[in-house]
């Protein structure tokens, strides 16, 4: 699987906030169909940026805290963090090509 992270509210800080590098975070639950389409795609970017952008997942069904921090209300959401600052969010499956696109923009 490549470079992908799986986060809890435990570990983000470290993992995301603290990151040297830029960090893609899904935010996703085993449930959620339109997350299942997402996943993959996910994948193939975590191994595509290794070394050069975080890509982590989290599960919101098993962890809280930190979806709510951010708001988050409808997933698949997925978070561009750089610098433990958020850079933009996407709600709803996007396509690889939309996704490569913004995590060239935070290189």
């Amino acid at each position: 699987m490549g470079d992908l992270l799986h986060v809890t509210d435990g570990n983000f800080d470290d993992e995301i906030m603290k990151s040297d590098i830029p960090a893609m975070v899904d935010f996703w639950a085993e449930w959620c169909g339109p997350c299942k389409m997402v996943g993959p795609v996910v994948e193939e970017l975590a191994q595509e940026y290794q070394g050069k952008i975080k890509i982590a997942k989290m599960d919101v069904d098993k962890n809280r805290e930190t979806p709510v921090k951010f708001g988050i209300r409808n997933i698949p959401t997925l978070i561009l963090f750089k610098g433990g600052e958020v850079v933009k969010m996407i709600v709803g499956a996007q396509t690889k090509s939309y996704l490569d696109g913004e995590l060239k923009k935070m290189l």
